[in-house]
């Protein structure tokens, strides 16, 4: 029964802390940031605070398949935080937030390989649900539910990240099962700080000129992004310890209607009532999903 209210209070945090971080994101891009700073910074500084728990981990006993996984795991997630920094840069938040919901398509489709975690019948009407949903999102843009919509960067960049961020769930899941949530919290931490600055690198950023960019004023953003990514990955821990990864992906879904109303609220983003009808069927397909 506690483990159960841990788990739902877990999911609860995980659906909360995911959409303020974008938020936060997009208010610090919006603010002269580079995104790959941003991105950077979020896992340094998280990776900083986790040196006092790293000490006592017993890190000679781990096997090498949490060494493994924590690499794959670390590119994956520090490419797709990359992508979906750079699309909250340039997209509406209530748009970009809902195409999240195929996150639970892509980690069910990689679980089925990595993990053997088979979806039934009711795994795929939900699929269909998701899809159909994400028609009334993506039709309250200029281009319309059309091929010409992957066209716009914003849009190729959200769905890079999804499907890193996705990938990189699975790998997460396998890092957990040969160590612990917090362990795995920490190579998660650790791993992403270092392949973020990889990709500083690999794109050339003059990361001296970028860090003088950044204002006092930003500084408090920058504290609660940290808290809200820290937040959601140590849940996304939790409820994958407990739960099969595609499962607790399609819940972390009702995190779409957040999105949507913060995207309306602060961004003062249009379209509200058919981007909700939208969110509402694709936390639907959701559901199903986890009703197996």
């Amino acid at each position: 029964m506690i483990t159960t209210l841990l788990t739902a209070l877990a999911v609860l945090l995980r659906i909360l802390s995911n959409p303020l971080g974008n938020v936060f994101q997009k208010q610090l891009t919006a603010k002269g940031n580079h995104p790959l700073i941003v991105n950077f910074l979020t896992y340094f500084l998280l990776s900083v605070i986790c040196i006092f728990i790293a000490i006592n981990v017993p890190w000679k006993e781990l096997p090498k398949q949490f060494w493994w996984y924590s690499i794959l795991g670390g590119i994956a997630g520090a490419s797709g935080n990359g992508f979906l920094v750079k699309a909250l840069q340039k997209g509406a938040l209530s748009v970009l937030g809902p195409i999240n919901a195929y996150k639970s398509i892509v980690g069910i489709i990689v679980g089925i390989f990595l993990l053997e975690e088979i979806p039934t019948i009711w795994g795929i009407l939900g699929i269909l649900l998701i899809i159909y949903g994400s028609y009334f999102v993506l039709d309250t843009t200029e281009e319309r539910f059309s091929w010409a919509l992957l066209k716009k960067k914003e849009i190729q960049f959200r769905i890079w990240a999804m499907i890193l961020t996705a990938i990189e769930a699975v790998f997460v899941k396998k890092v957990i099962l040969a160590s612990s949530t917090t362990t795995a919290f920490i190579s998660w931490c650790l791993f992403g700080a270092f392949f973020s600055f990889l990709l500083l690198l690999v794109y050339r950023l003059n990361v001296k000129r970028e860090m003088q960019k950044i204002q006092y004023a930003s500084l408090s953003k920058y504290a609660l992004l940290i808290v809200c990514i820290g937040t959601m990955q140590f849940t996304t821990n939790y409820a994958f310890d407990h739960m099969p990864v595609g499962y607790a992906l399609a819940l972390f879904q009702l995190s779409i209607i957040v999105s949507v109303l913060l995207g309306h609220r602060i961004f003062k983003e249009a379209d509200i009532r058919k981007k909700l009808i939208g969110a509402a069927i694709m936390i639907a397909g959701s559901v199903v999903i986890i009703l197996v």
